[in-house]
């Protein structure tokens, strides 16, 4: 009878590994693209170390060592100019970040589902937009001879066209619109989802004590978002110095290049454009280590001050 009992328990106790087994091989494909796309590139840093020169084995080139690294540290107008438009891009970022959340807490306030299906479908759609389609379409319409400059003309507003394009002062303001009307409804998606997690009964209570829906949704909607408000914000530290690429490149000119051109735009040009690769590696690798020194900072202050981390 005990050997029975003793063959039952082994058997079910093999269920749970021979489960967890399964799940392991499941996620194997993954974590191999993960190791080939994330970590096998990160021997190509070893090309920071010598003057690279396309054509030429790595081994023959001369050996700088920290030279290129001591060149982006002493850049003071380049960097100085790159590094100042990369800080201003995503402090903007962070001014404007509490808006994805603010947008899902009043389409949830909307009663007629119809409508907020609508609303939701086309503020989410732009996100699937290339920013080389977004460039086209603000072309035809802030350029020059664009749509608008056509309508105000006719209008009598103004007298001459202007295009906010090729507008070097415009740079941060206009950009930071096109961006959130991209990224706007997407990014809501999150808070929507964190919205319907909520515990509805708390809004019954808070009706019963008289609580109309702009007070239930300060003392009840807010607070129960600020944690999925507080970890995306920290997440988002780590990418302080990544603001982008694909927006800035597409819409960089040459009037528009003092203010627009951001890190990641200027690790293009100097590593692909002017085939530096040596220097351009050198500077991705600088970027990745504020970026990580970042993010374990903000990981730090919050499992201070709040009592958890994001990990």
């Amino acid at each position: 009878m005990d050997g029975f009992v003793n063959a039952a328990t082994v058997r079910a106790s093999a269920r749970p590994r021979k489960k967890k087994m399964q799940l392991l091989f499941m996620a194997l494909p993954l974590m191999a693209l993960v190791i080939l796309f994330n970590y096998v590139p990160l021997f190509g840093w070893i090309y920071s170390l010598f003057d690279y020169r396309p054509g030429i084995s790595l081994w023959k080139c001369d050996f700088v060592g920290l030279e290129y690294f001591k060149l982006f540290l002493t850049d003071k107008y380049d960097m100085y100019r790159v590094m100042k438009n990369t800080i201003v891009f995503a402090l903007i970022g962070y001014l404007v970040s509490p808006l994805p959340m603010l947008f899902a807490i009043l389409l949830n306030e909307v009663k007629c589902a119809p409508y907020k299906k609508v609303v939701q479908t086309i503020s989410t759609m732009p996100n699937f937009v290339s920013w080389v389609i977004v460039y086209s379409l603000m072309f035809t319409i802030f350029s020059t001879d664009g749509l608008l400059n056509e309508i105000l003309m006719n209008m009598g507003l103004i007298e001459r066209p202007t295009n906010v394009l090729a507008d070097a002062s415009a740079v941060y303001w206009f950009q930071t619109l096109l961006g959130q009307w991209k990224n706007l409804g997407w990014s809501s998606i999150v808070y929507l989802a964190a919205i319907s997690g909520i515990d509805q009964e708390m809004y019954e209570a808070a009706s019963i004590d008289g609580a109309n829906r702009l007070q239930s949704t300060w003392h009840i909607t807010i607070p129960s978002l600020m944690p999925t408000y507080i970890v995306l914000l920290l997440l988002s530290i780590g990418n302080f110095v990544s603001v982008g690429f694909d927006q800035y490149f597409v819409f960089k000119n040459n009037v528009t290049s003092v203010n627009i051109e951001v890190l990641d735009v200027y690790v293009y040009r100097i590593g692909l454009m002017n085939a530096d690769y040596s220097y351009g590696v050198a500077i991705g690798i600088m970027k990745s280590v504020v970026s990580i020194t970042l993010l374990f900072i903000a990981n730090f202050i919050s499992k201070k001050v709040r009592g958890n981390s994001i990990f």
